[in-house]
């Protein structure tokens, strides 16, 4: 069994809140149906589950039992992210993509944050304030440059809901 320390407990959790509430802010800055609070809530509470499997476990080691807990948040997580995502019924959109793709990535980042793979966790947070700051620009500059087909409703629709999650 791994006893942890209170500093390490500490690093832990905090780390995991600030992770998922980083991504949290992004969402909400975006006016997007998920923020700060319930992203950072995502990070904390699968850290602390993990951490409490990762107490059980060898030092350095992920157990079967700890692996079944991160499977069973995974799976968790995927009905929260579906309740994110909304239909247009005028349209036939689905919006919310990408917000439920961030409370997915809160709860990963709560995860190697409860495992305490600080240079992963670190990594990830880049890649994903990369993406969500100019991916969608790249994505519209990729689209112009390789023919893509045109956004009919791209026209109509305000700056602020051009971003699709």
């Amino acid at each position: 069994m791994t006893q942890l320390d209170w500093p390490e407990i500490l690093l832990r959790l905090g780390s995991a809140a600030l992770a998922g509430s980083a991504i949290g802010l992004n969402r909400d800055l975006h006016g997007k149906p998920i923020g700060l609070k319930t992203l950072g809530i995502v990070g904390l509470s699968t850290a602390t589950v993990v951490l409490l499997a990762v107490q059980f476990a060898e030092p350095g080691k992920i157990t079967d039992a700890a692996s079944r807990v991160i499977q069973g948040i995974l799976t968790g997580i995927g009905f929260l992210g579906a309740g994110v995502i909304v239909h247009e019924s005028d349209r036939f959109r689905v919006r919310g993509l990408t917000s439920a793709a961030c409370t997915f990535l809160a709860a990963c980042l709560g995860i190697t944050c409860g495992a305490g793979e600080w240079k992963i966790v670190l990594v990830a947070l880049v890649f994903a304030f990369v993406l969500l700051t100019i991916g969608r620009r790249v994505e519209r500059w990729l689209h112009r440059m390789l023919g893509g087909k045109d956004d009919p409703h791209q026209a109509e629709a305000s700056p602020k809901t051009q971003d699709r999650g």
